[in-house]
């Protein structure tokens, strides 16, 4: 929890940071690439939704074992807390010459910072936990500051979001369920992520308008469906319409994003988990260089 609750000081000082490493990050008007595995893949998502609708160039986002190296872009935005995921490692230096990459890591002279062109390094956000929140949120909170957004509101949301009361019990709900629309759509996915890693539970999630065309088949009452941004009065009827229950929240969403990563925890202590260190999982995915994946 506490790496949590340090999320608001960890994006004033991303928000600071940016003026002086501008430089490296893209410019308006290039055509780049995010990348990134597991939370930092979602992230990625949520910066390059973010980018284009902002009308700052066109933006792709990619798992990095997906990223297709022969496309060309200007340049190719890695994100990895470790600096060691090999598939971010092997996507980078897989890249065509010409495009230029930039690391985004809490951590200096590993495979990931060497294999990039550069790098903006967090080490104030890294984590003793395996399951990621504040290195994937500062990582956010950087890039909407280096997009032109102005951090103070969703650093206050976000303060707001650690005191308050959490909305539902999620001990009371067999599904979980977070939807999203644009720029949210790829903090749904990671919400649900937290939920997964942290607690074991059955969560999902989906853009928002894809919900009821079929997984909506599965809401009933047990359900709890939870919108990260805003909401689609008719949807947010049908959904009720199935006895599930309805969560929606007036934050902005990347501090909605702390909201569940709390719920997350209480779910995983409510069940008697340790939610810093799921089974099966560590803090970075190494593959041997005997792997089949990408070179």
């Amino acid at each position: 929890m506490r790496e949590i609750e340090s999320q608001p000081a960890a994006w004033n000082r991303a928000g600071r940071l940016v003026h002086e490493i501008a430089s490296k990050l893209p410019a308006n008007g290039q055509r780049i690439a995010v990348i990134g595995c597991g939370t930092s893949y979602y992230i990625a998502q949520a910066v390059a939704a973010a980018r284009e609708s902002r009308g700052c160039g066109e933006s792709d986002a990619f798992a990095a074992s997906e990223m297709p190296t022969r496309r060309m872009y200007d340049s190719v935005i890695a994100i990895s807390r470790s600096g060691t995921t090999t598939e971010v490692a092997r996507a980078l230096a897989a890249l065509p010459v010409g495009a230029r990459s930039v690391a985004i890591s809490a951590v200096a002279d590993t495979p990931v910072v060497d294999a990039a062109d550069d790098a903006v390094l967090l080490p104030f956000a890294d984590e003793q936990s395996i399951v990621q929140t504040r290195f994937a949120t500062t990582a956010l909170a950087l890039m909407r500051a280096h997009l032109g957004e102005d951090l103070g509101g969703p650093i206050a949301d976000a303060e707001a979001a650690l005191v308050r009361p959490l909305p539902a019990d999620p001990s009371e709900f067999e599904q979980l369920v977070i939807l999203g629309r644009g720029w949210t759509v790829g903090l749904a996915a990671e919400a649900a992520l937290k939920f997964r890693e942290a607690a074991g539970a059955w969560a999902e999630a989906y853009p928002a308008m894809e919900y009821r065309h079929g997984p909506i088949s599965v809401a009933g009452p047990s359900t709890l469906v939870w919108w990260l941004g805003g909401a689609q009065p008719d949807l947010v009827a049908e959904v009720r319409a199935t006895g599930a229950s309805v969560i929606q929240s007036e934050l902005d969403p990347m501090a909605e994003l702390v909201t569940l990563q709390r719920a997350a925890v209480a779910l995983a202590e409510a069940r008697g988990l340790d939610p810093d260190r799921p089974q099966h999982l560590t803090r970075s995915v190494v593959l041997p260089s005997t792997d089949g994946g990408m070179r």
